[in-house]
């Protein structure tokens, strides 16, 4: 049984940063497409980027770019999310993905996270 484990969430203030993890169990995704989406309150969940390892491609939402990083330690399963500059409607919960198709940024997981929780405090 695969599961996707998010940790790294909070508290912040407005121009803080924060790290999210995520470290899969049941299977490994080093070949296969891992990324991060996000969902505030009363609205729709949106992308935030996808990676694909072995080719060393990554897309992030245009309106993120140049504040969040990804990275990744396959020994450890283990995919992480560096959010720097933190605005205010960063705030959301913040789900990790798997597997699945991607074109682009856009992408369809096969599986999710229970998320984490970011809030940024202005």
């Amino acid at each position: 049984q695969v599961q996707l484990v998010e940790s790294g969430g909070g508290l912040v203030q407005a121009g803080g940063s924060l790290r999210l993890s995520c470290t899969a169990s049941g299977r490994t995704f080093s070949n296969d497409a891992m990324g991060w989406f996000r969902q505030a309150p009363g609205k729709e969940r949106e992308f935030v980027m996808v990676s694909r390892w072995s080719g060393g491609i990554t897309y992030y939402a245009d309106s993120l770019k140049g504040r969040f990083t990804t990275s990744r330690d396959n020994a450890k399963n283990t995919v992480y999310l560096q959010m720097n500059s933190l605005k205010p409607e960063d705030t959301a919960v913040y789900y990790c993905a798997a597997g699945g198709t991607s074109s682009g940024s856009n992408y369809y997981p096969t599986y999710w996270g229970q998320g984490t929780q970011v809030t940024v405090s202005s």
